[in-house]
């Protein structure tokens, strides 16, 4: 499918994502990213401290392997629909803030899907996604993911 895609828009497809996600991957994105998660989320489900750092190593160690593929795959997404259509519309490329804050919000979500399925699934805790709990994992995520965001700005990646 992706062969199929106009050579200009392979150029330069799914970077935003790649830069975040070797970001996401920092340890100090990732120390930073856990404690302001476990905080959160043993007040939101009101687990004992020991359920609450189980729960979130888990739910973080399986994020990120699903991430490793899942955001890079959600940016290649972005790419084919919205931003090839908004993209051609404004002679864009695909370093623009509109792509940059669709893959921040991209990736945030993919993470609070993956951690609520793994609360939901594997630990057996009441999870709705049509939820006030949803919308605040999101919210966390939205933290965790902005560490890392707000540091390709602060010490940019040098090629």
């Amino acid at each position: 499918m992706i062969l199929l895609l106009p050579s200009l828009l392979l150029a330069n497809v799914v970077w935003p994502a790649l830069y975040l996600e070797t970001r996401l991957f920092s340890w100090w994105a990732i120390s930073f990213g856990l404690i302001i998660e476990y905080f959160f989320i043993k007040q939101i489900f009101k687990l004992q401290a020991k359920d609450t750092l189980k729960t979130v190593l888990v739910a973080n160690i399986i994020s990120a392997i699903l991430g490793v593929i899942l955001i890079p795959l959600g940016g290649i997404l972005w790419e084919i629909f919205p931003a090839g259509i908004y993209n051609s519309i404004l002679g864009w490329g695909t370093f623009n803030p509109i792509t940059w804050g669709g893959t921040f919000l991209l990736a945030s979500f993919i993470n609070a899907i993956v951690e609520g399925l793994v609360y939901k699934k594997i630990f057996k805790i009441e999870f709705l996604f049509k939820s006030r709990k949803f919308l605040y994992l999101f919210l966390i995520n939205i933290l965790s993911v902005s560490l890392a965001f707000a540091s390709i700005w602060v010490y940019p990646v040098h090629m």
